[in-house]
Protein backbone atom coordinates (compact mmCIF):
# COMPACT_ATOMS: atom_id res chain seq x y z
CA UNK A 1 0.00 0.00 0.00
CA UNK A 2 2.71 2.54 0.85
CA UNK A 3 4.99 2.03 -2.06
CA UNK A 4 1.64 2.14 -4.44
CA UNK A 5 1.44 5.67 -2.65
CA UNK A 6 4.32 6.94 -3.30
CA UNK A 7 4.25 5.69 -7.00
CA UNK A 8 0.59 7.23 -7.21
CA UNK A 9 2.08 10.95 -5.90
CA UNK A 10 5.17 10.86 -8.03
CA UNK A 11 2.60 10.21 -11.06
CA UNK A 12 0.85 13.23 -9.80
CA UNK A 13 4.02 15.67 -11.05
CA UNK A 14 3.76 15.41 -14.87
CA UNK A 15 0.32 15.60 -14.81
CA UNK A 16 0.10 18.70 -12.83
CA UNK A 17 3.12 19.93 -14.83
CA UNK A 18 1.57 19.18 -18.33
CA UNK A 19 -1.32 20.76 -16.81
CA UNK A 20 0.48 24.15 -16.29
CA UNK A 21 1.79 24.04 -19.75
CA UNK A 22 -1.83 23.81 -21.45
CA UNK A 23 -3.13 26.36 -18.76
CA UNK A 24 -0.23 28.73 -19.67
CA UNK A 25 -1.09 28.39 -23.20
CA UNK A 26 -4.52 28.65 -23.11
CA UNK A 27 -4.55 31.77 -21.21
CA UNK A 28 -1.74 33.59 -23.22
CA UNK A 29 -3.52 33.00 -26.46
CA UNK A 30 -6.63 35.21 -24.71
CA UNK A 31 -6.57 38.48 -27.13
CA UNK A 32 -5.45 41.65 -24.96
CA UNK A 33 -2.98 43.11 -23.13
CA UNK A 34 -3.11 42.73 -19.17
CA UNK A 35 -1.34 46.01 -18.83
CA UNK A 36 -4.13 47.56 -20.95
CA UNK A 37 -7.09 46.11 -18.97
CA UNK A 38 -5.07 47.31 -15.50
CA UNK A 39 -4.45 50.97 -16.80
CA UNK A 40 -7.67 51.70 -18.74
CA UNK A 41 -8.46 52.44 -21.94
CA UNK A 42 -7.01 56.51 -21.09
CA UNK A 43 -3.70 55.04 -20.68
CA UNK A 44 -0.92 56.18 -22.62
CA UNK A 45 0.91 53.98 -25.08
CA UNK A 46 3.85 54.65 -22.97
CA UNK A 47 2.34 53.99 -19.77
CA UNK A 48 1.23 50.58 -20.99
CA UNK A 49 4.54 49.73 -22.67
CA UNK A 50 6.77 50.45 -19.01
CA UNK A 51 3.63 48.42 -17.16
CA UNK A 52 4.29 45.84 -19.51
CA UNK A 53 7.66 45.55 -19.26
CA UNK A 54 7.69 45.58 -15.25
CA UNK A 55 5.39 42.63 -15.64
CA UNK A 56 7.40 40.83 -17.88
CA UNK A 57 4.88 40.36 -20.92
CA UNK A 58 7.70 41.45 -23.45
CA UNK A 59 9.61 38.37 -22.88
CA UNK A 60 9.23 35.19 -24.86
CA UNK A 61 6.23 32.83 -23.88
CA UNK A 62 8.54 30.21 -23.04
CA UNK A 63 10.85 32.05 -21.16
CA UNK A 64 7.78 33.46 -18.70
CA UNK A 65 6.46 30.01 -18.18
CA UNK A 66 9.66 28.51 -17.46
CA UNK A 67 10.37 32.03 -14.82
CA UNK A 68 6.69 31.09 -13.34
CA UNK A 69 7.58 27.27 -13.06
CA UNK A 70 10.77 28.13 -11.64
CA UNK A 71 8.87 30.31 -8.88
CA UNK A 72 6.34 27.52 -8.38
CA UNK A 73 9.27 24.64 -7.71
CA UNK A 74 10.00 27.27 -5.03
CA UNK A 75 6.60 26.93 -3.12
CA UNK A 76 5.83 30.92 -4.88
CA UNK A 77 2.75 31.28 -7.01
CA UNK A 78 3.88 34.60 -7.72
CA UNK A 79 2.34 38.12 -7.61
CA UNK A 80 -0.69 39.27 -9.01
CA UNK A 81 -0.55 41.23 -11.77
CA UNK A 82 -3.88 43.43 -10.94
CA UNK A 83 -2.96 44.05 -6.51
CA UNK A 84 0.82 43.36 -6.95
CA UNK A 85 0.57 41.55 -3.71
CA UNK A 86 2.04 37.83 -3.37
CA UNK A 87 -0.35 34.93 -4.49
CA UNK A 88 0.14 32.56 -1.65
CA UNK A 89 -1.09 35.44 1.13
CA UNK A 90 -4.26 36.18 -1.57
CA UNK A 91 -5.80 33.21 -2.35
CA UNK A 92 -6.17 30.77 0.91
CA UNK A 93 -9.31 32.94 2.39
CA UNK A 94 -10.61 32.34 -1.10
CA UNK A 95 -9.72 28.39 -1.57
CA UNK A 96 -11.03 28.13 2.61
CA UNK A 97 -14.90 30.20 1.83
CA UNK A 98 -14.92 27.28 -0.94
CA UNK A 99 -13.42 24.19 0.59
CA UNK A 100 -16.04 25.05 3.49
CA UNK A 101 -18.71 25.33 1.18
CA UNK A 102 -18.01 22.14 -1.03
CA UNK A 103 -17.37 19.92 2.06
CA UNK A 104 -20.55 21.28 3.58
CA UNK A 105 -22.60 20.58 0.86
CA UNK A 106 -21.08 17.08 -0.33
CA UNK A 107 -22.08 16.03 3.14
CA UNK A 108 -25.54 17.10 2.71
CA UNK A 109 -25.54 15.14 -0.75
CA UNK A 110 -23.94 11.96 0.25
CA UNK A 111 -26.03 11.75 3.41
CA UNK A 112 -29.52 12.29 1.87
CA UNK A 113 -27.98 10.93 -1.61
CA UNK A 114 -26.70 7.51 -0.35
CA UNK A 115 -29.69 6.66 2.06
CA UNK A 116 -32.50 7.95 -0.94
CA UNK A 117 -30.91 5.34 -2.53
CA UNK A 118 -30.57 2.84 -0.38
CA UNK A 119 -34.47 2.94 0.82
CA UNK A 120 -35.46 3.24 -2.87
CA UNK A 121 -33.39 0.32 -3.89
CA UNK A 122 -35.11 -1.60 -0.39
CA UNK A 123 -38.56 -0.91 -1.46
CA UNK A 124 -38.25 -1.13 -5.08
CA UNK A 125 -41.00 -0.02 -7.44
CA UNK A 126 -42.45 1.77 -4.55
CA UNK A 127 -43.93 5.01 -4.35
CA UNK A 128 -40.84 6.15 -2.45
CA UNK A 129 -38.87 4.33 -5.34
CA UNK A 130 -40.60 6.24 -7.65
CA UNK A 131 -40.54 9.40 -6.19
CA UNK A 132 -36.83 9.59 -5.12
CA UNK A 133 -36.24 9.27 -8.53
CA UNK A 134 -38.21 11.69 -10.21
CA UNK A 135 -36.79 14.01 -7.66
CA UNK A 136 -33.29 12.74 -8.45
CA UNK A 137 -34.24 13.66 -12.42
CA UNK A 138 -35.24 17.44 -11.28
CA UNK A 139 -32.51 17.88 -9.14
CA UNK A 140 -30.09 16.84 -12.23
CA UNK A 141 -32.01 19.05 -14.42
CA UNK A 142 -32.77 22.33 -13.00
CA UNK A 143 -29.75 24.83 -13.18
CA UNK A 144 -28.35 25.58 -10.26
CA UNK A 145 -28.60 29.78 -10.50
CA UNK A 146 -32.36 28.96 -10.97
CA UNK A 147 -32.36 27.07 -7.63
CA UNK A 148 -30.32 29.45 -5.65
CA UNK A 149 -32.74 32.25 -6.83
CA UNK A 150 -35.34 29.66 -5.56
CA UNK A 151 -33.90 29.25 -2.20
CA UNK A 152 -33.26 33.14 -1.64
CA UNK A 153 -37.03 33.93 -2.37
CA UNK A 154 -38.56 31.03 -0.15
CA UNK A 155 -36.20 31.08 2.84
CA UNK A 156 -35.42 34.63 3.13
CA UNK A 157 -37.32 36.95 1.14
CA UNK A 158 -40.52 35.07 2.06
CA UNK A 159 -40.36 33.28 5.48
CA UNK A 160 -37.09 35.41 6.63
CA UNK A 161 -35.16 31.88 7.94
CA UNK A 162 -31.66 32.34 6.07
CA UNK A 163 -29.58 34.84 5.06
CA UNK A 164 -29.98 35.79 1.57
CA UNK A 165 -26.17 36.59 0.36
CA UNK A 166 -22.37 36.77 2.40
CA UNK A 167 -20.53 34.39 4.74
CA UNK A 168 -20.98 36.44 7.49
CA UNK A 169 -22.73 39.30 9.64
CA UNK A 170 -20.79 41.88 8.44
CA UNK A 171 -21.77 43.79 11.82
CA UNK A 172 -20.07 40.93 13.64
CA UNK A 173 -17.18 40.14 11.28
CA UNK A 174 -15.52 37.26 12.46
CA UNK A 175 -11.97 37.06 13.52
CA UNK A 176 -9.85 35.01 10.96
CA UNK A 177 -7.45 32.01 12.21
CA UNK A 178 -7.73 29.49 9.62
CA UNK A 179 -10.22 31.14 7.02
CA UNK A 180 -12.62 27.97 8.14
CA UNK A 181 -15.30 30.16 9.71
CA UNK A 182 -17.05 27.33 11.34
CA UNK A 183 -13.48 25.98 12.62
CA UNK A 184 -12.73 29.85 14.05
CA UNK A 185 -16.05 30.35 15.44
CA UNK A 186 -15.34 27.33 17.58
CA UNK A 187 -11.75 27.87 18.12
CA UNK A 188 -12.43 31.83 19.30
CA UNK A 189 -15.53 30.47 21.72
CA UNK A 190 -17.83 32.36 19.85
CA UNK A 191 -20.73 29.93 19.43
CA UNK A 192 -22.93 32.89 18.74
CA UNK A 193 -21.29 33.63 15.60
CA UNK A 194 -21.29 29.71 14.35
CA UNK A 195 -24.88 29.98 14.18
CA UNK A 196 -24.73 33.06 12.31
CA UNK A 197 -22.05 31.21 9.78
CA UNK A 198 -23.56 28.27 10.03
CA UNK A 199 -26.96 29.47 8.51
CA UNK A 200 -25.27 31.81 5.79
CA UNK A 201 -23.89 28.05 4.77
CA UNK A 202 -27.46 26.27 4.32
CA UNK A 203 -28.72 27.91 1.27
CA UNK A 204 -25.74 27.57 -1.05
CA UNK A 205 -24.29 24.78 0.02
CA UNK A 206 -28.03 23.06 -0.53
CA UNK A 207 -27.64 24.66 -3.86
CA UNK A 208 -24.91 23.60 -4.96
CA UNK A 209 -25.74 19.79 -3.34
CA UNK A 210 -28.53 19.02 -5.85
CA UNK A 211 -26.93 17.61 -8.66
CA UNK A 212 -24.39 15.20 -6.94
CA UNK A 213 -27.26 14.11 -4.29
CA UNK A 214 -29.11 12.98 -7.41
CA UNK A 215 -26.17 11.21 -9.02
CA UNK A 216 -25.32 9.90 -5.78
CA UNK A 217 -28.84 8.32 -4.83
CA UNK A 218 -29.34 7.28 -8.52
CA UNK A 219 -25.89 5.40 -8.51
CA UNK A 220 -26.47 3.88 -5.06
CA UNK A 221 -29.68 2.78 -6.47
CA UNK A 222 -28.70 0.70 -8.94
CA UNK A 223 -25.87 -0.76 -7.03
CA UNK A 224 -28.00 -1.92 -4.26
CA UNK A 225 -30.32 -3.28 -6.59
CA UNK A 226 -28.02 -5.68 -8.16
CA UNK A 227 -26.14 -6.42 -5.16
CA UNK A 228 -28.99 -7.60 -3.27
CA UNK A 229 -30.29 -10.25 -5.95
CA UNK A 230 -26.66 -11.75 -5.05
CA UNK A 231 -26.86 -15.39 -3.30
CA UNK A 232 -24.90 -14.21 -0.49
CA UNK A 233 -27.66 -11.64 0.03
CA UNK A 234 -30.52 -14.08 0.19
CA UNK A 235 -28.24 -16.30 2.46
CA UNK A 236 -28.59 -13.63 5.29
CA UNK A 237 -32.08 -13.15 4.77
CA UNK A 238 -32.74 -16.95 5.32
CA UNK A 239 -30.81 -17.07 8.59
CA UNK A 240 -33.00 -14.34 9.98
CA UNK A 241 -30.86 -11.63 9.60
CA UNK A 242 -33.19 -7.94 9.58
CA UNK A 243 -33.52 -6.74 6.67
CA UNK A 244 -31.77 -3.24 7.79
CA UNK A 245 -28.48 -5.07 9.12
CA UNK A 246 -28.93 -6.77 5.66
CA UNK A 247 -29.36 -3.90 3.64
CA UNK A 248 -26.86 -1.41 5.61
CA UNK A 249 -23.90 -3.83 6.49
CA UNK A 250 -23.89 -6.73 3.76
CA UNK A 251 -25.41 -4.72 1.08
CA UNK A 252 -23.74 -1.53 0.95
CA UNK A 253 -20.86 -2.36 1.75
CA UNK A 254 -20.45 -4.26 -1.31
CA UNK A 255 -22.28 -1.73 -2.91
CA UNK A 256 -20.38 1.44 -2.02
CA UNK A 257 -17.05 1.26 -4.13
CA UNK A 258 -19.05 2.82 -7.56
CA UNK A 259 -20.43 5.62 -5.20
CA UNK A 260 -17.00 6.45 -3.55
CA UNK A 261 -16.08 6.88 -7.21
CA UNK A 262 -18.93 9.11 -8.18
CA UNK A 263 -18.20 10.59 -4.55
CA UNK A 264 -15.16 11.73 -5.64
CA UNK A 265 -15.12 13.32 -9.23
CA UNK A 266 -18.53 15.44 -7.96
CA UNK A 267 -16.38 16.58 -4.72
CA UNK A 268 -13.65 17.68 -7.60
CA UNK A 269 -16.39 18.79 -10.09
CA UNK A 270 -17.97 20.69 -7.06
CA UNK A 271 -14.59 22.53 -5.94
CA UNK A 272 -14.22 24.09 -9.48
CA UNK A 273 -17.28 24.58 -10.43
CA UNK A 274 -18.90 26.52 -7.64
CA UNK A 275 -18.73 30.37 -9.50
CA UNK A 276 -22.71 30.17 -10.18
CA UNK A 277 -23.23 29.73 -6.74
CA UNK A 278 -20.90 32.06 -5.67
CA UNK A 279 -21.99 34.51 -7.80
CA UNK A 280 -26.16 34.27 -6.90
CA UNK A 281 -24.92 33.95 -2.80
CA UNK A 282 -22.49 36.83 -2.80
CA UNK A 283 -19.75 34.17 -1.45
CA UNK A 284 -16.37 34.69 -1.91
CA UNK A 285 -14.79 31.87 -3.07
CA UNK A 286 -12.21 30.50 -5.36
CA UNK A 287 -14.76 30.69 -8.78
CA UNK A 288 -15.46 34.36 -7.35
CA UNK A 289 -11.56 35.21 -7.16
CA UNK A 290 -10.58 33.99 -10.53
CA UNK A 291 -13.36 35.41 -12.37
CA UNK A 292 -12.48 38.65 -11.75
CA UNK A 293 -8.56 37.45 -12.26
CA UNK A 294 -9.74 36.72 -16.13
CA UNK A 295 -11.56 40.12 -16.23
CA UNK A 296 -8.54 41.52 -15.28
CA UNK A 297 -6.37 38.48 -17.42
CA UNK A 298 -4.19 38.15 -14.23
CA UNK A 299 -2.21 35.33 -15.72
CA UNK A 300 0.01 34.39 -12.70
CA UNK A 301 -3.62 34.60 -10.35
CA UNK A 302 -5.37 32.27 -13.30
CA UNK A 303 -2.51 29.54 -13.69
CA UNK A 304 -2.17 29.14 -9.56
CA UNK A 305 -5.71 29.13 -9.18
CA UNK A 306 -6.29 26.24 -11.85
CA UNK A 307 -3.17 24.66 -10.69
CA UNK A 308 -4.70 24.25 -6.91
CA UNK A 309 -7.59 23.10 -7.80
CA UNK A 310 -6.08 20.42 -10.81
CA UNK A 311 -3.90 19.34 -7.71
CA UNK A 312 -6.74 19.12 -4.99
CA UNK A 313 -9.32 17.17 -7.67
CA UNK A 314 -6.34 14.47 -8.48
CA UNK A 315 -5.06 14.12 -4.47
CA UNK A 316 -8.83 13.37 -4.21
CA UNK A 317 -8.94 10.88 -6.63
CA UNK A 318 -5.86 9.10 -5.01
CA UNK A 319 -7.63 9.29 -1.42
CA UNK A 320 -10.60 7.87 -3.59
CA UNK A 321 -8.34 4.77 -4.60
CA UNK A 322 -6.85 4.14 -1.79
CA UNK A 323 -10.30 3.77 -0.18
CA UNK A 324 -11.16 0.86 -2.31
CA UNK A 325 -8.56 -1.61 -0.09
CA UNK A 326 -10.29 -0.11 3.19
CA UNK A 327 -13.91 -0.64 2.16
CA UNK A 328 -12.93 -3.89 0.22
CA UNK A 329 -9.73 -6.16 1.18
CA UNK A 330 -10.41 -8.48 -1.60
CA UNK A 331 -8.61 -5.31 -3.09
CA UNK A 332 -4.47 -5.50 -2.81
CA UNK A 333 -1.99 -2.64 -4.40
CA UNK A 334 1.03 -4.78 -5.44
CA UNK A 335 2.69 -1.82 -7.94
Amino acid sequence: MLNYTVKRIFSLVPVLIGMTLVVFAIIHAIPGNPAQVILGQRATKEAIATLTRELGLNNPWYIQYFDYLKALLHGDLGISMRTRGPINEEIWPYLAATLELTVFAMIIAVIIGVNAGIISAWFSNSWFDYAAMILALVGVSLPIFWLGLMGQWVFSIELGWLPTTGREDVRDPVTAITNLYLIDTLLGGRFDQFGVVFKHLILPSMALATIPMAIIARMTRSTMLEVMKSDYIRTARAKGLKMFWVVYKHSLKNAIIPVLTIIGLQTGLLLGGAILTETIFGWPGIGRYLYDAIGYRDYPVIQSGILIIAGIFVLINLIVDLLYAFVDPRIKYTN
